[in-house]
């Protein structure tokens, strides 16, 4: 047992210092992918409880229970939720703000495959209160979240490098998606396509694994069986609709550019608001939860993440008129629920939508041509896809989920055709994806590729050569060069520095202790153009090995 204990002990330390082998990684993809998929069934079961709990519904079918209730009621429980998230928002977060799935994004690029721990715990709760309560959003992005957590907790102990801490990253996110959608195939792309932006043959084996198990997961509780059931078997009036669907992609990408736009209008209008009524930020979300509420008396329909909307979309059950209705309260809702911080995702409110819109669409097609027209359904199908992918900037991804969410293969080209009109569309109002934007809002500017965020990753102080140095000036010419005002702060980072040899064509800066000239700098080093862009060049090489390897 002694010997059992040393060996053990010798080989944490040998995977806290060198890492952890190709065999070992794909020990722990399995063990990620079992826990992302326990995590992702529990957030799930977690909404189910607070569901039959507050509004009596059984099995996700809020809307229905919904209309037995009394217009307070329905007022009521979205703002309660709401008031609760707030508080957890306010206590266990800096910014009173949910974290998502650009945070993860965010991780991968920035943070060596981090997420913050504490603020993802106190998000996945909030969001599961907000869908739980009536909140109109998704359940996917608190999933894939809480997922990083998991996988940010093992980078920790571990000691893992950069690449590793992404490919673990890449493996939690690929289990909490296939175990959310029961599609094992589109888990593992939609945790290249989107989270880690690469297809790395090295990352490929893992990410699949993990993903099979968070499937195996889903199977084990809820059976083989698709998210949506199809009544009928869609089929394409063989190449007479393309046109149609082509035109539904682009009213596709128009909507998903409203539904962005309107989420990002609403978060602006929120700080407003507190800003001008003083109110602490704590009472946006509930204040949203009673805006939701308030719709939700006219439209029970946009109450919760909505698959059972969806469902009713896709199996043609729905009349035009309440389709198109619904489809606009639904967006509202939403911008109201995201914007109001109240939290949760927005694939599914993308699905929703998608679908609703697809649906009205069909009505209108096949009613105007009859002889050469399919099923309306074939158009709620793709429009569920088209949305979905333009908002989430994932076409391969999300064709994959809405294939193996409903198991119907036959309109493949049809859905195909409306999500690469859609993306074509959304991508030429928004940078690349609802994400990305909303990174873009923050600072964060990912969408660009490395050679944009890479220099926010290189600080200064890293490629600084102390006085007396080889190749650094004399003390003496970098004081000079100090009080002239060509002097940058030790603790900013590398796009500082190239910005600032760009707009003044020095070869040499001084780094001193606080930024610009004056008495108060004091000349701790000096930074040349070659050393700046050499360290650039290193870091773009060292991704390019990581993508392609």
């Amino acid at each position: 047992m002694d010997r059992l204990r040393r060996r053990g002990r010798i080989a944490w330390r040998q995977l806290r210092s060198r890492g952890p082998g190709q065999a070992l990684f794909w020990v722990l993809a399995f063990f990620l992918g079992v826990g992302a998929g326990v995590a992702a069934l529990g957030f799930r079961s977690g909404i189910l409880m607070l569901e039959r709990w507050l509004y009596g519904a059984p099995d996700s079918n809020v809307f229905s229970a919904a209309l037995d209730l009394p217009w307070y009621a329905l007022v009521a429980l979205p703002a309660a939720g709401g008031l609760v998230v707030g508080v957890i928002l306010h206590l266990f977060t800096p910014d009173g703000r949910v974290r998502a799935v650009a945070d993860v994004i965010e991780g991968a690029a920035l943070h060596k495959g981090r997420v913050e721990l504490r603020e993802g715990l106190a998000s996945a709760l909030s969001s599961m209160i907000t869908l739980g309560s009536g909140g109109s959003g998704g359940r996917e992005g608190p999933v894939v979240h809480l997922a990083a957590t998991i996988s940010t907790w093992m980078a920790i102990r571990i000691n893992a490098s950069g690449v590793t801490g992404r490919d673990l990253l890449g493996c939690a996110v690929a289990g909490a998606v296939s175990a959310s959608f029961n599609a094992p195939i589109a888990g593992a792309i939609f945790a290249m396509e989107v989270v880690l932006r690469h297809y790395a043959l090295r990352a490929f084996a893992p990410i699949a694994i993990a993903s099979v198990m968070g499937s195996v997961v889903n199977r084990l509780v809820f059976g083989d069986v698709a998210e949506f059931i199809l009544p009928v078997r869609n089929m394409v009036a063989f190449y007479w609709e393309i046109p149609a669907f082509l035109i539904l992609g682009l009213v596709c990408g128009l909507v998903a550019v409203v539904l962005m736009r309107a989420i990002f209008w609403t978060e602006d209008m929120g700080d407003v608001f507190l800003s001008r009524t003083r109110l602490p930020r704590w009472l946006l979300p509930a204040i949203a939860g009673a805006l939701v509420g308030t719709i939700a008396i006219f439209a029970p329909q946009v109450i919760g993440i909505g698959y059972e909307v969806t469902t009713l979309a896709l199996t043609g059950q729905m009349l035009l008129r309440e389709t198109i209705i619904i489809a606009v309260l639904k967006v509202v809702a939403v911008a109201i629920t995201l914007g109001g911080r109240m939290g949760g995702g927005v694939f599914s409110p993308a699905l929703v939508v998608g679908s609703l819109t697809g649906l009205a669409f069909g009505l209108i097609a096949t009613a105007m041509i009859p002889a050469y027209s399919g099923s309306a359904t074939t158009y709620a199908l793709a429009g569920m896809g088209a949305v979905s992918a333009s908002v989430l900037g994932a076409p391969v991804s999300t064709t994959l989920i809405v294939f193996e969410l409903t198991g119907d293969w036959q309109t493949a080209i049809a859905v195909l055709a409306a999500i690469s009109t859609a993306t074509a569309v959304a991508s030429r109002f928004v940078k690349r994806s609802f994400f990305l934007e909303q990174l873009a809002r923050r600072g964060v500017k990912v969408a660009q590729g490395p050679q944009e965020y890479l220099l926010q990753l290189v600080g200064i102080a890293h490629v600084t050569r102390r006085p007396g140095s080889p190749k650094a000036l004399p003390q003496v010419v970098l004081e000079d060069l100090a009080k002239d005002g060509m002097a940058i702060d030790h603790k900013g980072l590398l796009r500082e520095a190239l910005r600032r040899f760009d707009k003044t064509g020095a070869s040499h800066l001084a780094v001193v202790n606080s930024a610009g000239a004056g008495e108060g700098a004091r000349v701790v080093g000096c930074l040349s153009h070659v050393d700046a862009l050499r360290a650039f060049n290193q870091a773009l090489a060292a991704i390019a090995a990581e993508e392609h390897s």
